[in-house]
């Protein structure tokens, strides 16, 4: 029992050091390589937990798995021209009405797959699309028509004020003191604020956010 017990702490601590090494694009845009890395790396983690008599062999591919991920972006990050060989290159699909059936076949997607991944992003129209480009983390993006695509303060001659992002300072009722003081406020202030909006404490509220240039609170309560 005590042998599974620190074997399964072993992999996690390795799984969690590799994965910090390897950076977050793991659990985010994926490519090709990152998609079969990161679904070794997670069969041989679960075996060290379980392998008993020599963990060591396991911890040993993992590292190599893990030395070869982070080798591989290194060098792709040096050398751009390396990324279409190891992450393989983006594609046109489709080109003001054009669709290119070498580039799908290229891509491994079918038409009824292309116009699924269309019509997931609101666009069950193609002659919407002016540029559809399938990316090499298996994502399409999609470059809509000029006259389509929706209406901007840009091309009414605006320039609305720039948005501001909010600053959580209370969070599922308890304070967030670092937020409070990046906002340059404090509790006193926070605590007058909650009674004139009818709250005695900040266990009342499930999240408040401030927005400085507004100096306003919006609340959410429990």
């Amino acid at each position: 029992m005590f042998k599974i017990i620190l074997t399964s702490l072993l992999s996690v601590c390795s799984l969690f050091v590799i994965a910090k090494a390897m950076g977050h694009k793991q659990v985010s845009q994926l490519d090709f390589f990152d998609y079969i890395s990161g679904i070794t790396i997670g069969s041989i983690a679960a075996e060290t937990a379980t392998d008993l008599e020599s963990p060591w062999k396991s911890l040993i591919a993992l590292a190599v798995y893990g030395l070869i991920s982070i080798l591989l972006n290194k060098i792709t990050a040096l050398f751009p021209r390396t990324r279409k060989y190891i992450n393989g290159s983006p594609a046109i699909l489709l080109h003001k009405g054009k669709l290119y059936r070498k580039n799908l076949k290229k891509a491994k997607l079918d038409l009824s797959e292309f116009l699924m991944l269309c019509r997931e992003q609101g666009y069950f129209d193609l002659r919407e699309i002016s540029t559809a480009v399938f990316e090499y983390n298996g994502r399409l993006s999609i470059l809509p028509c000029s006259d389509t695509r929706p209406l901007c303060p840009q091309d009414m001659h605006l320039k609305p004020d720039e948005a501001e992002f909010g600053i959580e300072i209370i969070m599922d009722g308890r304070i967030m003191g670092d937020n409070l003081n990046r906002a340059n406020l404090d509790e006193n202030w926070l605590i007058s604020k909650l009674q004139e909006k009818g709250y005695q404490n900040s266990k009342q509220i499930l999240l408040a956010i401030y927005f400085k240039k507004e100096t306003n609170l919006v609340l959410f309560e429990k």
